[in-house]
């Protein structure tokens, strides 16, 4: 009987440490992303290398950019948000989160990103909707941070030593299971 119980302790604590384990390897986002045709919108200079995603956004939530040709990086701006600087990636790809105003001006905007490798200049357009975007927490809009993250996996080991150290106590006592 006592050894079923450790088994199931023992048991408990491993899947609960296999559980966490996706969350701790987790990471502000995926390296690679791969666009469907719904996210892609044309570029003003009637290319495809602009894509804003989401295309309508919320006053007050952000705006991921992302640009195919500008290697050595670049800036985003717009009137809907300060201007960016546009990170410089692998494969010719740039990209840049850009958090839109709170007041900023509802309906078509336009953004112009300018590459620092070359003289190119592209524009695209998105749209700003009236109201504050969600903050959902780590199931909406936003990652868990890295103190979440410890906080948790340190209540997790916690849990394991402490359900460890029951155990172990009773069983030194010798009282009835």
């Amino acid at each position: 009987m006592r050894a079923a119980r450790t088994l199931a302790v023992a048991a408990t604590a491993i899947a609960a440490a296999g559980l966490a384990a996706p969350l701790a390897a987790a990471t502000n986002g995926p390296g690679s992303v791969t666009l469907g045709s719904s996210v892609v919108q044309r570029g003003g200079d009637g290319s495809s290398n602009v894509t804003v995603t989401p295309f309508a956004v919320h006053q007050g939530s952000t705006l991921t950019i992302t640009v195919r040709g500008c290697s050595g990086g670049g800036t985003v701006s717009s009137a809907a948000f300060p201007t960016t600087t546009l990170s410089a990636n692998h494969d010719g790809v740039s990209s840049a989160v850009a958090r839109i105003h709170n007041n900023a001006p509802l309906g078509q905007q336009t953004l112009t990103v300018r590459c620092n490798n070359n003289n190119r200049v592209f524009t695209q357009q998105f749209r700003v909707l009236a109201g504050q975007g969600a903050q959902g927490g780590i199931g909406g809009s936003l990652a868990p941070s890295s103190t979440e993250m410890a906080l948790g996996g340190s209540l997790v080991a916690a849990a394991a030593l402490g359900g460890g150290l029951f155990i172990a106590r009773r069983r030194r006592t010798g009282a009835a299971v």
